[in-house]
């Protein structure tokens, strides 16, 4: 069996960066062969779960993906991967595949959440390239004026800018 289906694109977190319209943190995830960049809108909270995991800091007692990831364990089940299913509504959609034993099994989450989990357990994370399709023709950009600054800024980021990012 593949690492992902024919209609699912592998790819990594690249970093964070806050929306310059909204302040609103996006997570950017890219293509690891086109270098093609998925921009997701999350949380706060999320954000700094990510950006944790991102700079090595282990919080001294046990965060909200990291009980997780525990409780995962415990079960003696294993995440295989995470996959960014769909885009509705400018919401996107996730699924965290977990395995035990024979058995697979599908969560629905956010992708904040499928994203910081997926970091915890070192797996891979996939997008279905519908979503990048739907991505594509929807304007995912804050709104007014700001929403060009950030397309054109997404065009023209380089890797050195995407993995600054203040908790």
């Amino acid at each position: 069996m593949s690492d992902a289906s024919q209609d699912e694109l592998r790819m990594e977190v690249r970093g964070l960066m806050l929306d310059p319209g909204s302040n609103v943190p996006i997570v950017i995830l890219r293509d690891l062969e086109s270098q093609l960049f998925l921009p997701i809108w999350i949380g706060a909270y999320e954000a700094n779960a990510i950006a944790q995991k991102m700079e090595g800091i282990e919080p001294p007692r046990p965060m909200t993906h990291d009980l997780l990831k525990s409780l995962v364990d415990h079960l003696g089940a294993v995440v295989d991967k995470v996959v960014i299913t769909d885009l509705q509504d400018n919401t996107f959609f996730a699924l965290i595949q977990l395995s035990r034993g024979e058995q697979v099994y599908q969560v629905d989450a956010r992708p904040s959440d499928a994203l910081a989990l997926a970091l915890r357990a070192e797996v891979s994370i996939f997008v279905r390239r519908i979503v990048l399709d739907k991505a594509k023709a929807a304007d995912l950009t804050a709104e007014g004026n700001d929403s060009e600054k950030l397309k054109k800024w997404l065009e023209e980021v380089n890797a050195e800018e995407l993995g600054k990012w203040t908790m």
